[in-house]
């Protein structure tokens, strides 16, 4: 999830649903981050110092291999509208096209070719579930990648021609790669996890 865990946030009464327009304005309004889902905010809470590092493991070796060709690696700060009425901040987007954004403002993406997500206890089950099949419904979308920050684990999903099958892969090895056709990108393990404390082996 979008570099951070994501919370709900608690109040005495049931916060009033707001509606996509008025979650976009809102969100430019304020230094906070939150994630919109069918009319609840998600606010964003800090991240730990493993998903700080992973995710900067995946900027750094991933946009260096980019740079230079028409693909480019997006951090966590842009918001991607996978569902009309779902917005999310995925840790790592790549995208190979030019950007088609929302509108102006130039902050909400809506063609990804990647979505690389960090897991966490609080997220993990919204985003091989839900979240997983929201960014399904953009057509763009060619590839999703799950990595987990306590253990030595990344699930890669291939999208199958121009449908919603998926080719699933687990990778739980650190001299095991990571490879990403659709943008002619691959990462060892060992430099995603690196300066990570893990378990060498998945439950290890």
């Amino acid at each position: 999830m979008s570099a951070v865990a994501a919370v709900e946030a608690t109040t005495a009464a049931p916060a009033r649903r707001l509606t996509p327009e008025e979650y976009l304005a809102q969100e430019r309004r304020t230094a906070f981050k939150s994630e919109y889902r069918d009319g609840e905010i998600i606010a964003m809470a800090g991240a730990s110092l493993a998903h700080i590092r992973i995710n900067a493991n995946l900027m750094r070796h991933l946009g260096n291999q980019l740079d230079g060709t028409p693909c480019e690696a997006l951090g966590q700060d842009l918001k991607i509208r996978s569902l009309p009425t779902r917005y999310s901040y995925p840790d790592v987007t790549i995208v190979c096209a030019e950007l088609e954004f929302l509108d102006e403002n130039q902050d909400v993406i809506t063609n990804p070719t990647v979505i690389l997500e960090i897991l966490s206890e609080s997220t993990e089950a919204y985003d091989r579930g839900d979240k997983f099949l929201a960014y399904q419904q953009r057509a763009s979308l060619q590839e999703y990648v799950l990595v987990a920050q306590d253990r030595i684990s990344v699930e890669h999903y291939t999208r199958q021609g121009d449908g919603n099958v998926w080719l699933y892969e687990r990778l739980d090895r650190p001299d095991a790669r990571l490879r990403l056709p659709s943008v002619g990108a691959e990462v060892a393990l060992s430099d995603v996890y690196r300066r990570v404390d893990v378990a060498q082996r998945a439950g290890g």
